[in-house]
């Protein structure tokens, strides 16, 4: 009895010993202005790959245990650039994120030269448009969002007139282009253009500009760190336009930020269907702020899709190498928390409904879905 129990043992061991773990590759600005987004988006990763680790999910024969390799580009091309290359050497099979456009861009050279694959949430146009095999977009382009924005600003908020300001990175610079051809092509006068860096706190000298023009709204292109603060300074001087953006201050962050300054003329546009049609959605709203103690804000369900759309490609062509599962993820259909996926021959979303959403009690709350 004991010899048959250890031969029993003997067989067994081989298969409970094979496991593969799968390096995936996390990219966003952890420290510096952005950071409460990098720790956002880090967040939703975190939440897929533990739910998956937990399915015990088996490829090519092996249980696969995903372990994610988080690294801070400090929303800087050249950090992302190195974050990269240093993501490759490590093996990645994947890589979620950049979250900057101004990232994304320079870094997806270098992922799709190594053949790995990059899904991001980045907006700018110009990240599909290289010709990347390997690179993905997960979330709406600038010209979903500002366009968006625009057309809910024309037909609600009935304007017509608007400033223009943005942060001059990939991003702002993007968005802006996209809301002003919108804007103008629905007859709404561009009173001015200036521009800042997703680095500046002091408004003051654009704002005072902007003021003696008197435009119904103030266009943002940027980030909440620079949107709370241009948010105090106008309160300061008495502006009261209407402040327009897209998802870069569609977060609980720009309310923090603004404190005070916070009223109802602030609107935004994030990719992704109403809330509360999206069952999924509500409830992993839910499960993230158990978990984190905090509210998900602008993109932490976009890297948990992101990370469950690889997992489905890999599971799909039994393998974890990104040249296997490539084709799988081209073609794949998946509902996720944010909405539908499917990808068109650039790798961009075929359909990404945008939402604009108005801060109320300092959060945004979703109006309508255009």
């Amino acid at each position: 009895m004991r010899f048959k129990l250890g031969m029993l043992l003997l067989v067994s061991l081989p298969a409970l010993a094979q496991t593969e773990t799968v390096k995936i590759g996390f990219s966003s600005p952890l420290t510096g202005p952005q950071a409460a987004a990098g720790a956002d988006n880090q967040g939703g990763l975190q939440m897929a790959i533990d739910l998956l680790n937990a399915q015990g999910l088996v490829i090519g024969g092996k249980k696969i245990l995903f372990q994610a390799l988080i690294e801070d580009d400090q929303g800087d091309s050249k950090v992302g650039v190195a974050v990269a290359q240093k993501l490759v050497d490590a093996g990645v099979s994947a890589v979620i994120g950049p979250y900057n456009s101004g990232v994304s861009i320079p870094a997806s050279r270098i992922y799709n030269g190594a053949g790995i694959v990059m899904a991001s949430v980045a907006s700018n146009p110009r990240l599909t448009l290289q010709g990347f095999p390997y690179v993905f977009r997960v979330a709406a382009s600038d010209a979903q969002l500002g366009s968006g924005m625009a057309r809910y600003a024309i037909a609600e908020l009935q304007i017509k007139s608007v400033a223009i300001i943005d942060d001059r990175t990939a991003y702002g610079q993007g968005l802006a282009t996209e809301f002003a051809k919108v804007a103008k092509a629905g007859g709404v006068i561009v009173t001015s253009h200036d521009y800042t860096s997703d680095r500046a706190s002091d408004f003051s000298a654009i704002l005072t500009s902007i003021k003696a023009k008197k435009p119904d709204a103030i266009f943002y292109g940027g980030y909440s760190a620079q949107g709370g603060p241009m948010l105090r300074q106008m309160k300061q001087l008495g502006i009261h336009s209407f402040l327009l953006g897209g998802d870069g201050i569609c977060a609980p962050e720009l309310g923090r930020l603004a404190g005070t300054a916070l009223n109802g003329q602030i609107y935004c546009t994030q990719g992704g269907s109403l809330p509360d049609r999206m069952v999924a959605g509500k409830q992993f709203a839910a499960d993230y702020q158990q978990r984190y103690r905090r509210p998900a804000e602008t993109y932490a369900a976009s890297f948990y899709d992101g990370m469950m759309l690889v997992a489905q490609a890999m599971k799909s062509a039994d393998s974890v190498q990104p040249a296997r599962y490539l084709p799988a993820l081209e073609r794949l259909r998946y509902q996720g928390v944010t909405g539908a996926y499917a990808f068109d021959t650039n790798h961009d979303l075929q359909r990404s409904p945008v939402t604009v959403f108005q801060f109320r009690n300092g959060v945004p709350q979703a109006l309508t879905t255009y």
